[in-house]
């Protein structure tokens, strides 16, 4: 990268939720008290996301108090009885929540077919108009029955409910997961892979490691990147004109 392509937002919502397989035992739901690297990803990539790039959470401030709420909600019951269709369960959700995030992407050199598509300046614009814009596509926090909403901010203005305390821990955690086509090694690659972490807050603020760097890996399934031919994809057939 020849220049600082880091983008900074607010996303807000009155609800969250943001678990993984493990913490939906039964289904019922319960969400961590913070949210997950792959989650603040997946909000980015609603905001902006292109093939060509990977994008980078490098840290997120907590602004509101960290609150719960749980709702009774019922599911849909796969295996029908006598009893109905219905199931209720519990989902633990956040709530109240705002959060300022700071990002950046690299390129991704898994997708070497893509390299005409490599202008930095470009790609960085356009991510900070889609921000200022509220994102390309709807998003969630977690889930998608928490609609949340995105603007620009100066990352660490504003009072936050935990500037003033020195440090949180919260224990072994899900941080995301990396897939084929986002692989950083060659033992991750042709693979998905499941990454946890250990994640501290100190004055509000994560900072979030990287992907390759978290702590513990578990490979979860064989799978292929799947190519971007002339077929599929909007530009010229050298992929020199790519939009």
């Amino acid at each position: 990268m020849e220049h600082p392509n880091i983008v900074t937002f607010e996303v807000c919502g009155d609800y969250a939720l943001f678990s993984d397989p493990i913490m939906r035992v039964g289904g019922e739901k319960c969400s961590y008290q913070v949210p997950t690297y792959e989650a603040l990803k997946g909000i980015l990539s609603s905001v902006y996301w292109k093939p060509t790039f990977i994008w980078f959470i490098d840290e997120v401030r907590i602004m509101n108090q960290i609150q719960t709420e749980v709702k009774g909600v019922r599911t849909i019951k796969y295996c029908h009885g006598k009893e109905g269709s219905n199931d209720l369960s519990y989902y633990t959700y956040l709530k109240d929540c705002r959060y300022q995030v700071k990002a950046h992407f690299e390129w991704n050199d898994n997708r070497e077919e893509l390299r005409y598509d490599r202008n930095e300046n470009k790609h960085h614009e356009i991510a900070k108009r889609m921000i200022r814009k509220g994102g390309r596509r709807d998003v969630f926090l977690g889930t998608r029955e928490c609609q949340g909403y995105v603007e620009p901010c100066r990352f660490g203005e504003g009072k936050g409910f935990y500037d003033d305390t020195p440090q949180l821990d919260f224990g072994m955690m899900y941080h995301g997961i990396t897939y084929a086509d986002e692989a950083y090694s060659k033992e991750t690659k042709n693979k998905m892979t499941i990454n946890l972490w250990h994640p501290v807050m100190k004055k509000g603020v994560i900072q979030f490691c990287r992907p390759e760097d978290c702590q513990v890996h578990k490979t979860i399934k064989e799978m292929k990147i799947k190519p971007f031919g002339s077929e599929n994809f909007s530009g010229s057939s050298e992929f020199g004109e790519v939009l």
